[in-house]
């Protein structure tokens, strides 16, 4: 495909320059255009993934877009000299296109998380949008991979946003990806935050790039997962300064 953005590589992926609004507006003209494309919102741990498993890179490289969903991305690329414009993350994308598909008849498919958190979700999308569209859903404890591709198959959807976590989602979405002429993005933990099972940080702390703290403050239990940044961080110092 032509390229819509110019990129910044960081670490081995190739994030877009674009701002946040620059690229729904490109979403919204791929979803007028019945594109088929895979976006891919990625954080440090992410970047890491992709640098201890050669496939998952593979994976991520077939993506259209590939967003700076973490300060740590926003960081590193600035190191590295080719700063980016600002972070554009997947729960503000993915509820921005949410609205946006209510309001010009456009549908979606949610996959993933817990089936009550799912529930949640569906609930909450039709309250806050009464005109969306659900072309279906399915919660991410599904045991037949295929089945589910098939539901998506038939629902037709114009957006599929699948919470399974990385890298399971990417992995989805790329083998199943064709399979509709949709916008396939993964999510993460965005539905637990949409469902409102999980607080959102507050904006003064989403402002100050401060947003992992909070979570770390919400759930101690996130400590482990927060050393993939000061690793990150060590990494982009070595590519900086020594090339490898």
């Amino acid at each position: 495909m032509q390229k819509k953005f110019e990129t910044v590589n960081v670490l081995g992926l190739d994030f877009i320059k674009a701002t946040q609004a620059q690229f729904l507006s490109q979403l919204t003209q791929d979803s007028l255009a019945h594109k088929n494309r895979f976006v891919v919102t990625a954080n440090p741990e992410i970047v890491l993934a992709a640098k201890d498993d050669p496939i998952y890179a593979q994976t991520l490289a077939t993506a259209d877009y590939i967003t700076a969903d973490g300060i740590g991305i926003i960081k590193g690329a600035k190191i590295l000299g080719e700063p980016l414009p600002e972070r554009v993350t997947g729960y503000d994308t993915m509820e921005a296109l949410i609205a946006w598909a209510a309001k010009n008849d456009k549908s979606i498919f949610f996959l993933g998380a817990k089936p009550e958190v799912l529930q949640k979700v569906l609930t909450k999308a039709k309250e806050k949008y009464p005109t969306l569209k659900i072309a279906g859903s399915c919660d991410g404890y599904f045991k037949d991979e295929n089945k589910v591709a098939q539901l998506i198959k038939e629902a037709h959807p114009d957006f599929v946003f699948a919470a399974l976590g990385f890298p399971k989602q990417e992995f989805f979405i790329a083998k199943h990806r064709e399979l509709a002429p949709a916008i396939w993005m993964g999510v993460g933990g965005s539905f637990d935050v949409f469902s409102g099972m999980t607080k959102r940080a507050p904006k003064w702390w989403i402002d100050h790039h401060l947003e992992w703290g909070y979570r770390l403050v919400k759930e101690p239990s996130r400590f482990i997962r927060m050393l993939a940044l000061p690793k990150y961080l060590l990494l982009v110092y070595r590519k900086k300064f020594f090339n490898k």
